[in-house]
């Protein structure tokens, strides 16, 4: 989850629930093909639907990892955040339980 000031406004909702995959591991098998991309940030690019322009990943220059909106995949209900970044950014009336982190050791 992320509720940084980026992520909800280009969300238009308080948090973007996301998740991570290497990028030579991340295929696209839809009808639309590959995300278009666009650049939010200096060094940070959205991939959307070329169809209907649903955001759907996140991209940082020079990093091997993408980030995929939860919601986007077709199984994601069998995903749940673990992490929430910019938590105290988070609207005030808003609650997120997050799933405990199968790689976070105590």
């Amino acid at each position: 989850m992320c509720s940084c000031q980026h992520c909800t406004r280009l969300s238009g909702a308080p948090a973007m629930a996301w998740v991570g995959f290497r990028r030579d591991a991340l295929e696209w098998t839809g009808p639309a093909g590959e995300p278009t991309y666009f650049s939010t940030w200096p060094t940070l690019h959205r991939g959307s639907c070329s169809r209907c322009r649903t955001q759907l990943t996140s991209v940082a220059d020079g990093s091997d990892m993408i980030m995929v909106t939860i919601f986007s995949l077709t199984r994601s209900g069998e995903l749940a955040p673990v992490g929430h970044s910019y938590r105290e950014a988070a609207a005030h009336w808003m609650s997120i339980t997050l799933a405990p982190d199968p790689q976070r050791r105590t």
